[in-house]
């Protein structure tokens, strides 16, 4: 691992100075992504600021939302009675998205933050990855392609956004406030995240230092039906090939309201607003639900080895939806 300095932050406002002014810091909280980059020298900070002493944790709750601090681990925020009555398909993302021990060590802001798991962007010896060495090209695209993304990419990168999490909290519309060195800001979730287009390496909106506070998500009314559906390898600690995240609200039939996110698919968690037009007002069906799901694929862009991802993101959205009505009836 790379020599580095360890610092404890004492404030946000003293955090967020400290690493605005350093090109080379870098945040940590929980670390079980970024200590991993590190060791592998894919990450190379001069300095971590240790941010896990900050008042930034604790869940607070209003009748129409709750605001998480972003050092709420994922296992807090699965524990939360308004999470498992409210958000039920948040709590299945939380808890589908990490063994038992990094979930009481992951924190909220860090899984959105989570980097790529691209293997040639965690591989160091390989050259050629925009993400991790902008210009020099992308290693994924003529070589292992099955974990990869297949909406949102570019001749410059196809890797996948990994967090699970993200994916409903995208499809809610949830908030992500920041502090910086220009003040606080409130990003909604949707436009928080960049695609890869020819600058693979910029992730998302945040500025060096800036410093993600809460993550506020939106109630979903009392009547609704939600879930989350993670298509994998294996049964369990293993990222998702294919993911859905569905909140509908079905009154005699028809589908009132309808969110709709998908993972494993996207280089950003992928809220389909196409399938959630083919939702609104329509009977529901099986029939309707494929169409649904046609209309989220439909700007598929693939190569050999993710073509399969196609159909298999279709039947994920399907079944996900299909359990959903089914527990309206």
């Amino acid at each position: 691992m790379h020599p580095f300095e360890y610092a404890l932050a004492r404030d946000a406002d003293q955090a967020v100075a400290v690493a605005t002014a350093d090109p080379h810091t870098s945040f940590l909280a929980g670390g079980t992504t970024q200590l991993d980059l590190m060791k592998d020298g894919v990450l190379q900070p001069g300095r971590l600021l240790d941010i896990t002493r900050l008042p930034l944790k604790g869940i607070t709750h209003t009748d129409t939302a709750i605001r998480v601090g972003a050092l709420t681990t994922m296992e807090e925020l699965a524990a939360d009675p308004v999470v498992r009555d409210r958000l039920p398909f948040v709590r299945e993302a939380l808890l589908l998205g990490a063994s038992t021990q990094l979930r009481n060590m992951a924190t909220i802001g860090g899984n959105l933050l989570q980097r790529a798991r691209c293997r040639y962007f965690r591989d160091p010896t390989v050259p050629a990855c925009n993400k991790r060495n902008p210009g020099s090209g992308c290693a994924a695209i003529d070589g292992i392609q099955r974990m990869h993304a297949i909406l949102g990419t570019s001749d410059h990168c196809i890797a996948l956004h990994a967090s699970d999490v993200a994916v409903p909290l995208t499809a809610l519309d949830a908030v992500v406030h920041t502090q910086g060195a220009d003040g606080t800001r409130s990003v909604p979730l949707t436009q928080f995240y960049l695609p890869p287009d020819d600058t693979p390496h910029v992730e998302n909106v945040l500025q060096h230092g800036e410093l993600i506070t809460a993550v506020e998500i939106p109630l979903l009314p009392a009547a609704a039906r939600s879930h989350y559906i993670k298509v994998r390898d294996r049964v369990s600690y293993e990222f998702a090939l294919t993911s859905a995240g569905v909140a509908v609200l079905i009154e005699n039939g028809l589908v009132q309201e309808a969110r709709v996110a998908l993972g494993g698919v996207g280089t950003i968690p992928w809220r389909a607003w196409d399938a959630e037009d083919v939702l609104r007002g329509a009977q529901a069906t099986t029939e309707v639900f494929r169409s649904a799901a046609e209309a989220a694929l439909a700007g598929a862009r693939t190569l050999p080895g993710t073509a399969f991802k196609v159909d298999l993101a279709k039947r994920t959205l399907v079944r996900t939806l299909e359990t959903v009505a089914g527990a309206q009836s």
